[in-house]
């Protein structure tokens, strides 16, 4: 673990990690059917109604695919929170600051690293 963070600040973020974690599966649950294909029947629905449904379902992807990024990224930093490399940067090794692992704890590179 970094020098500058602390037992106490560890924990805390692990606690935000894992509440986000928590958040994003059941969101995704609740999102399951979010990016059904459309059904393209001009009977049922218009074109204009259609290309809504359609803009809805491509947003609900992007959406869906966020969430797996954000997931990975939590279990990642979780990962690293375990084998006590939490809080340093994975490109040069430099401490990641607390103030930038509150705003994301799952950050891990340094500000500089990731500028």
């Amino acid at each position: 673990m970094a020098d500058d963070l602390s037992d106490i600040q560890i924990a805390a973020l692990k606690s935000l990690l894992l509440e986000r974690q928590t958040e994003l599966k059941a969101l995704d649950e609740e999102a399951a059917g979010w990016s059904d294909t459309v059904e393209l029947d001009q009977q049922s629905v218009g074109r204009l109604s259609r290309m809504d449904a359609m803009q809805q379902q491509e947003m609900a992807q992007a959406e869906a695919r966020r969430r797996v990024n954000d997931l990975a990224r939590i279990d990642i930093a979780l990962k690293r929170i375990e084998e006590c490399e939490y809080g340093w940067c994975a490109e040069c090794g430099d401490p990641i600051a607390y103030k930038r692992l509150e705003i994301d704890p799952a950050a891990a590179l340094c500000i500089g690293c990731a500028s």
